[in-house]
């Protein structure tokens, strides 16, 4: 296989996104206390969710081929890397890959997996294009990577928190980068929010869910899950996101970028929260 088409399939997978999202289920695994105690699932639930992210990347560059040659033009199918073909191969052994190690977890880490699965494999096709519904989908996709971990190591209680806070803001980021797509999906004939209802009152719905997640973000402290340190930690975060949320209102590239950092912020305070936990200060 020459160099070119070993390069786009590894693009096809987003590598960073794909191992963002293991570390997110380490988190979550963190967070429920397991991770130590149970390493290997927690290991196994990490690479399962690497490899399905990573397929669910290559299908959607599948089925979304003709959009990105408008969109995103320099993605591995519109610039001749790989085929369409080898592409769904490709997606395909992600998923076996995937599924294999998502089979040696408990029964609930088992289900979490296979739910998510079929929303990646159906997104495009189903959901992608309806308003709201292809963003909600997302943000589930996204905040389960925090329960999937909790329930590799038996507890998915503890990250139910973090999942509801994380689905919130991935709400609020996809909605704007439909924003910031909003030329290639009319071209192609989907019906995304902006769309549907305008771009400033699609920014809004989703800012309205970010500020639901920022509002809840002190739950885990006043639930007494988590201490003093989480609260602190989690306020920059949530100054981050609220201000990248602002800047979307004039820039949607720089503000779901600078979104998507002050997430990663605020999964970090929940890891020096549970750290708080275990070596109190």
């Amino acid at each position: 296989m020459a160099v070119g088409a070993v390069r786009g399939l590894f693009e096809l997978t987003r590598p960073v996104n794909a191992v963002a999202a293991g570390v997110l289920t380490l988190i979550g695994a963190f967070v429920a206390g397991g991770l130590f105690d149970s390493p290997v699932p927690a290991a196994a639930a990490a690479g399962a969710t690497v490899l399905a992210t990573g397929a669910g990347n290559a299908i959607n560059d599948y089925f979304d081929r003709e959009i990105d040659r408008i969109n995103q033009p320099n993605r591995p199918i519109p610039r001749g890397a790989v085929s369409p073909r080898g592409t769904l191969v490709f997606s395909l052994a992600l998923f076996a890959g995937a599924v294999a190690l998502a089979l040696t977890l408990p029964a609930l880490a088992i289900a979490i997996a296979l739910v998510n699965l079929l929303l990646l494999v159906a997104y495009t096709q189903l959901f992608k294009g309806l308003p709201g519904v292809g963003n909600a989908v997302v943000a589930a996709l996204g905040g389960s990577t925090f329960l999937f971990g909790g329930a590799a190591v038996g507890d998915a209680a503890t990250p139910g928190v973090l999942f509801v806070l994380a689905a919130l803001a991935t709400f609020t980021r996809e909605v704007i980068k439909d924003v910031e797509d909003l030329e290639g999906d009319r071209e192609e004939g989907l019906n995304t929010l902006p769309i549907a209802i305008g771009k400033r009152p699609a920014l809004r719905a989703g800012v309205c869910c970010l500020l639901v997640a920022v509002l809840a973000s002190p739950l885990p402290y006043l639930f007494g899950s988590l201490g003093v340190v989480y609260l602190l930690a989690v306020l920059p975060a949530n100054a981050l996101m609220l201000a990248a949320a602002y800047t979307s209102f004039h820039d949607p590239t720089a503000g779901q970028q600078r979104l998507k950092y002050g997430m990663f912020l605020a999964a970090g305070a929940f890891v020096l929260g549970r750290v708080a936990v275990i070596v109190p200060i």
